[in-house]
């Protein structure tokens, strides 16, 4: 079977780092890439960051492979079109609700870490996040001039909203306890002791826990004391379900323990992930941001974006053997000894990229000619 799939390399590195994953791709299944602009580089062409004709191409397509949005550069007038805001709307007019991060620290890069080795071994966890809700979607505005100037962001959720991503998340964990053969545990991040949306979020969390999910081990914890935790025991663990803003926080601090937000992917859905069923329209991305002070320079790791493929095989096309094949491959590379710039070493974008190739050449997840 050929997959149709909606390429938007963006800005920064990710025009560099997309072929990597292409690559990739091409060695483990048949693929039709079409690409399509999308922030920054559609603003300049287009005059917005998220053109129709890019939003059609992802409906028309099997799956979306993005690149990085943003120049890190913000425009003096807050009226005037951002980048970012076409990766917001793309979400939205996707509904991509629900956003999935693993973090698994691989046994070869522990060194990397920023925490002791003993702090990172045995971390395995997946951070569920809200992807269309919440303070990035709620109505923001300016009033008045001068000193007496005043901006808000409204952060407002519905129990619907909360209701189907904790579902996904809960799902999740049982899928993970499964496979791990252990007991299935979710934490469930908010701030209930200070915020409206955070209590109803608890509430309608416990309903779902209480109702459908009561062999799951469910804990609330406060969000400052999730960021605390995932310094001093990250291990503990296994998925962390949380608001936008928040996850959007922690998922960041937690692609530390990896030892480089380089190595980090990310799978963004419009309902939950089944195994072995493709999941059409999701959108799959690496998590490092367009970094534009190394674009250009030909130096920018691509793991994160040949990981973000996997994830697309996996949850995006339902092909586990080939998503395992190129995760099993990142791994072997490394293991061998490959290290961008983000770990410390000076292999460039395509020595990592051949380094991977060259693993999954012997793969059982290869496709036979």
């Amino acid at each position: 079977m050929t997959y149709r799939i909606a390429v938007l390399p963006g800005d920064g590195i990710g025009p560099e780092i997309m072929p990597a994953a292409r690559r990739v791709l091409a060695e483990v299944g048949d693929f039709e890439f079409h690409e399509y602009a999308i922030g920054a580089v559609a603003l300049d062409t287009y005059g917005l960051p998220l053109p129709e004709d890019t939003l059609n191409g992802c409906r028309q397509s099997d799956a979306v492979l993005l690149g990085a949005v943003g120049t890190g550069v913000q425009p003096t007038d807050p009226a005037t079109p951002r980048a970012e805001q076409g990766l917001l709307e793309l979400r939205s007019r996707l509904g991509l609700f629900a956003n999935l991060r693993p973090v698994r620290p691989l046994p070869a890069l522990r060194a990397a870490s920023p925490l002791k080795s003993e702090h990172v071994e045995g971390v395995d966890l997946l951070v569920v996040r809200e992807l269309t809700g919440g303070l990035y979607f709620g109505d923001r505005g300016r009033e008045g001039a001068g000193g007496g100037q005043r901006a808000h962001d409204t952060c407002q959720y519905t129990v619907a909203e909360i209701e189907r991503v904790t579902r996904v998340a809960f799902e999740m964990a049982l899928r993970r306890a499964r496979a791990r053969g252990r007991p299935p545990r979710l934490a469930s991040v908010d701030k209930a002791n200070a915020l409206e949306t955070s209590r109803l979020w608890r509430e309608v969390v416990t309903r779902v826990a209480a109702q459908d999910y009561p062999d799951v081990d469910v804990e609330h914890v406060l969000v400052d004391t999730a960021a605390m935790r995932l310094v001093t025991a990250p291990a503990r663990f296994d998925v962390l379900l949380t608001e936008n803003m928040f996850g959007d926080i922690l998922s960041d601090e937690a692609a530390a323990l990896a030892g480089s937000l380089g190595l980090l992917s990310s799978a963004s859905m419009p309902a939950l992930p089944q195994p072995g069923r493709s999941a059409r329209g999701s959108l799959f991305e690496p998590v490092h941001g367009s970094a534009p002070d190394i674009a250009g320079k030909g130096i920018a790791s691509p793991l994160g974006m040949i990981l973000s493929a996997a994830l697309l095989l996996r949850h995006g096309l339902g092909l586990e053997q080939e998503a395992d094949a190129v995760e099993d491959a990142v791994e072997h590379a490394i293991d061998a000894g490959l290290r961008t710039r983000d770990l410390g070493g000076t292999d460039d974008t395509e020595t990592a990229t051949r380094a991977v190739l060259s693993a999954l050449s012997s793969s059982p997840g290869r496709r036979t000619p």
